[in-house]
């Protein structure tokens, strides 16, 4: 029997709040929201809040009115405001910097069509962006992992391309993700369990992940329920909505690509990298991508490929490729392996794991090795825009063989508010021990105060949430929850990088210049917070 959405809820994201102040006009379009096209009714959980929010004495010091000195006194009153049309009905998809008809002009050679290619300032759209016909509030977590409204993304060719590997099923009005893949037909539970016997996925040492050609993230839904935060990716392609469907079953996930540019997160960020079926040639272009990935990955950390071409032996007849060719690939993947110093721990069936080395003692051999070309150490986190380099990251220097390069991590959740090692060995200028706890400090004390004015935080409805300036990720460690996630944001224009702060508390986060449009669809999050934004970006060009 189909499930079936609320039929007296029509409510578009218009119902979306956003703290402290509301989003710039790049980006707009994440929210679908503020919507006059006929698509959908207003929200009244908004309407509930505004009753609520006159209080405002919860917590002093918290003063929810703009910034701006000076710039209250200049204003013309009887200047009518700037009012926003909604875009054609064709652009209820529209993603500006990953537009199918813009990617197109660009050469295929390493995916370089399928990176962002934003649009020219003659191009950019300056109106709403719909929702479709019948978009509906999305179902709250934990349900919206397996169910997603037909109307919110009413793409059927994965329920045909897909059929046999159980990705996702059309039933009646609603879509439903049984948890199969490509390489886990039976379930993504199941396949945990099996990396789980190599992996320690369950004692919260492998706390952060990052999933290469996602899918629909079925392997982060089901991680999620063991207290693993997957940051999924994969480009927009011809898997049509693949992305979408993640995100409106409420999963971490951006369109992504890895191509030519480097990926947007900072160094030793991952406790664990995966691929399954993801057709990324990772032993072409001088092992490129793998280098690239021990460049995200944190030292211990693992990296996981399941499908073509482990095993090929057995498996060449099933998959109709050419034995030397798998052979030939799979060489290719050992010996960049071998450079990067990463140990083989695991190879049966279809599925092979490596472990990253917690330091360079035991790799001290490459360093005269005439292949071992290595990136300057200073570049690491230097990735927005950057070219990929064939080049092996530097670990940070250690005092002795077994300690652990850039600093051993607590598990999760005793990572959460433990000091990261970036803030303890003061890598990050300006930021202290006693600055970092008294941010933590503060945002409790905030999102306390948001808790009281919006009491739907944390009852599932809002999952996929939003800080758009993170700084040391205090507030998405004071709403760390299993009905919710966030995604911390760090502006590439901020004084302070401090996105390796926000990934060594077991958080993600993502690099990104906010004069430009995010790499996610329309209506992707259900909450936005922007602290301090407007003052970062103000009088930028």
């Amino acid at each position: 029997m189909a499930l079936k959405p609320n039929s007296t809820d029509t409510r578009t994201r218009s119902s979306i709040q956003i703290f402290i102040v509301v989003g710039l006009c790049c980006f707009f379009y994440i929210l679908g929201a503020w919507q006059r096209s006929g698509f959908g009714k207003g929200d009244s959980i908004a309407l509930e809040m505004t009753k609520h929010s006159a209080d405002c004495s919860i917590v002093p010091t918290l003063n929810f009115e703009t910034h701006h000195a000076g710039e209250v006194g200049n204003v013309d009153e009887s200047e009518k405001p700037k009012s926003f049309e909604p875009c054609h009905p064709r652009y209820v998809d529209y993603t500006p910097c990953q537009d199918q008809s813009r990617a197109m002009t660009f050469p295929r050679d390493n995916m370089i069509y399928r990176e962002r290619h934003c649009p020219r300032e003659e191009e950019k759209l300056h109106c709403l962006v719909p929702a479709p016909n019948g978009y509906v509030t999305p179902f709250p977590w934990p349900k919206s992992r397996d169910y997603v409204p037909y109307a919110n993304a009413p793409y059927k060719a994965l329920t045909i391309e897909k059929a046999i590997q159980n990705w996702i099923q059309y039933e009646g009005n609603v879509f439903r993700f049984p948890g199969g893949g490509t390489q886990f037909p039976q379930g993504a539970d199941k396949y945990i369990d099996q990396l789980a016997k190599v992996i320690p996925i369950t004692n919260g040492v492998v706390r952060t992940a990052l999933d290469t050609g996602c899918g629909v993230a079925s392997w982060g839904a089901y991680l999620w329920s063991r207290n693993v935060i997957a940051m999924s990716f994969a480009p927009r392609d011809s898997h049509e909505a693949q992305v979408q469907f993640a995100l409106e079953r409420g999963v971490p996930a951006v369109i992504g690509v890895l191509g030519t540019i480097k990926m947007p997160y900072p160094s030793r960020a991952f406790d664990m990298a995966h691929c399954s079926r993801c057709l990324i040639p990772w032993g072409a272009n001088d092992g490129m991508y793998m280098k690239e990935v021990d460049r995200v990955l944190r030292p211990g950390g693992y990296w996981v490929l399941s499908g073509p071409p482990i095993n090929w032996r057995n498996n060449y007849r099933a998959w109709q490729r050419p034995k030397k060719e798998l052979e030939e690939e799979q060489k290719k993947i050992e010996e960049v392996a071998k450079l990067l110093c990463w140990e083989k721990k695991h190879e049966k069936g279809e599925i092979a794991v490596w472990q990253k080395r917690v330091n360079d003692e035991a790799c001290s051999g490459r360093q005269h090795n005439s292949q071992a070309n290595f990136c300057k150490a200073e570049e690491a986190n230097d990735v927005w825009y950057k070219k990929m380099d064939a080049c092996l990251t530097p670990y940070p220097d250690v005092s002795n063989p077994e300690e652990v390069a850039g600093g051993k991590l607590k598990p999760f959740p005793e990572r959460l508010y433990a000091v990261p090692p970036r803030v303890a060995s003061g890598s990050v200028p300006g930021v202290s021990v006693e600055t970092y706890q008294g941010d933590n400090e503060k945002w409790k004390k905030h999102v306390g105060a948001y808790k009281k004015i919006n009491r739907l935080i944390d009852s599932g409805r809002y999952r996929n949430i939003l800080d758009m300036n993170a700084g040391l990720g205090g507030f998405a460690a004071a709403l760390d929850s299993p009905k919710l996630w966030v995604m911390n944001v760090m502006p590439t224009i901020a004084e302070k990088d401090t996105l390796g702060v926000i990934f060594e508390r077991g958080l993600i986060g993502i690099y990104h210049d906010w004069c430009e449009a995010f790499s996610t669809y329309p209506r992707t999050y259900d909450l936005i917070h922007a602290h301090g934004l407007f003052s970062l970006y103000k009088d930028k060009t």
